[in-house]
């Protein structure tokens, strides 16, 4: 794993070798991303499932696309307009699994510039379902909180 940052700009580069006995194996546990949007490229090894329909579904790569996931603080400004993705990486008997993801974000800039729900989405049907916070408490709590399969997201709803 590879992990380079720049304004608002963090890129990750994952490989995942071929594993003998993959069910015994955790690749990256189930998590939704902390960012505004993440772009992924993976080359023709399968891993990537995403949490769909409360199943866990198998997300092949296809030649040549980038997969766009949704992140946590674009689900806050747009108020679960657009919704993040709990996806995760399996191992496989194949491979290697290689992939990069650019992660869209303000980066590791300590600023204190407050986000929440962007006002012209709000109205008397839809009101601010999350508080307005930094990034940096975000953050902070999404690392202290841990890839443990649930959403960062409700510890700041209203």
């Amino acid at each position: 794993m590879y992990f380079a940052t720049a304004d608002g700009l963090g890129v990750l580069g994952h490989y995942y070798p071929s594993c003998p006995q993959p069910e015994l194996t955790i690749g990256t546990p189930e998590h939704a991303d902390s960012d505004f949007i993440t772009i992924l490229l993976q080359n023709h090894i399968g891993g990537l499932k995403i949490f769909y329909e409360n199943q866990w579904t198998d997300f092949p790569p296809i030649p040549g696309a980038l997969v766009v996931n949704a992140g946590d603080l674009l689900q806050l400004i747009t108020n679960d307009k657009f919704v993040s993705s709990q996806h995760k990486v399996v191992t496989n008997k194949v491979g290697p699994r290689v992939s990069l993801a650019s992660f869209f974000t303000t980066g590791h800039i300590q600023t204190l510039k407050v986000y929440g729900p962007i006002t012209e989405l709000l109205s008397e049907d839809n009101p601010a379902k999350y508080r307005d916070i930094t990034v940096k408490e975000y953050l902070d709590y999404y690392r202290a909180k841990g890839l443990d399969g649930t959403s960062a997201l409700l510890h700041f709803m209203i």
